[in-house]
């Protein structure tokens, strides 16, 4: 590594307000009381107070401890021992339906030390959702279940998601550099691959982390590979490091960069991009789209039931700098 790469002050477009705010202050305590972890938190989003205080977050299951260790996330890592509490279903349905939202991300830590990698334990948190929430969509961002299908199937089938996501985190060349060696480029893809053709309406999303030393043609390569394993969403983000101890920042992207990115990706056919510095993986634009596209049939169960993917709106949902215009911010 070289140290001096971390001492660069961060450019002007990366630089966010301090989380704060009525909204946000009632969100975070209600999140408190209710015991739910969000990644938002954990992973230390710099978007934290941009989407709490609109009343959005992503909630964590399966606990906080990730059995993974990967040099750019900020969850801890450790061995739960194979210890799940069998409430957080309920729970987690029960808490969402106090929080009254219509669009949630629910996340996962990778759980290597369970037999299916919790997908029973998501899938069934999915359908407590819809017995308590029924109008609300709910998107899933999960691990790679250690590659085994059928685990994928299992959470698609049985818990039908209106969104499944999983990320490829950064392009194949670094992936081994950045990502715990129990996972590979070529496995992800096999995972987005497996949700599509077990369901193929569902919408499928992924991510990638630039800045850590690809190049233009390596992130082309990723985004052509994900179209081809039927990826429909993807977003490009800034890396930031979490802290001295995680993989360094090697280039700030310019908001010049992520456009070109954005116009590339477009080009190899996905039905919507936000690329932009502040742009993560649960990201509010992102999200807009799923929901305006998941409500487009006048009855919400034929939508979830899956309709062809429409087109990306012509202006994008974020600007330049990865921020959501204000026109698509309201989740209610």
């Amino acid at each position: 590594m070289n140290p001096s790469r971390t001492s660069t002050p961060k450019p002007p477009w990366l630089r966010v307000r301090a989380p704060g705010g009525e909204r946000y202050t009632q969100l975070k305590e209600t999140l408190r009381r209710l015991d739910l972890h969000t990644v938002c938190e954990e992973a230390r989003c710099p978007n934290v107070g941009e989407c709490w205080t609109a009343g959005t977050a992503t909630v964590m299951l399966l606990g906080d401890t990730c059995t993974r260790g990967c040099r750019f996330c900020a969850v801890t890592t450790g061995n739960p021992g194979g210890l799940v509490d069998p409430r957080e279903p309920e729970h987690t349905a029960r808490a969402l339906a106090e929080l009254d939202l219509s669009y949630v991300v629910l996340t996962m830590v990778d759980r290597d030390d369970l037999l299916d990698g919790g997908a029973l334990h998501v899938a069934t948190t999915v359908r407590r959702i819809r017995e308590h929430s029924a109008e609300m969509l709910v998107e899933t961002l999960v691990g790679d279940f250690a590659g085994r299908r059928e685990d994928v199937v299992v959470l698609v089938e049985e818990g039908r998601p209106d969104v499944f996501a999983h990320n490829v985190e950064v392009v194949e060349r670094l992936t081994r550099e950045m990502r715990d060696a129990r996972c590979s480029f070529a496995r992800s893809l096999d995972v987005l691959r497996w949700a599509k053709q077990a369901r193929p309406e569902m919408p499928t999303k992924s991510s990638l982390m630039v800045g850590i030393g690809e190049s233009s043609a390596d992130v082309h390569d990723a985004l052509a590979r994900l179209r081809d394993a039927g990826v429909d969403v993807v977003t490009l983000g800034q890396y930031l490091r979490p802290s001295p101890r995680h993989h360094e920042v090697v280039e700030y992207v310019t908001p010049e960069t992520f456009d070109a990115y954005a116009e590339d990706a477009r080009q190899l056919g996905f039905a919507f991009v936000a690329s932009g510095p502040l742009v993560r993986s649960s990201y509010r634009a992102a999200e807009a789209w799923m929901h305006q596209h998941l409500r487009a049939a006048a009855d919400p169960e034929t939508a979830r039931a899956g309709e062809p993917a429409h087109a990306a709106p012509e202006e994008p949902a974020f600007d330049r700098y990865g921020q959501a215009r204000r026109r698509h911010l309201r989740v209610v």
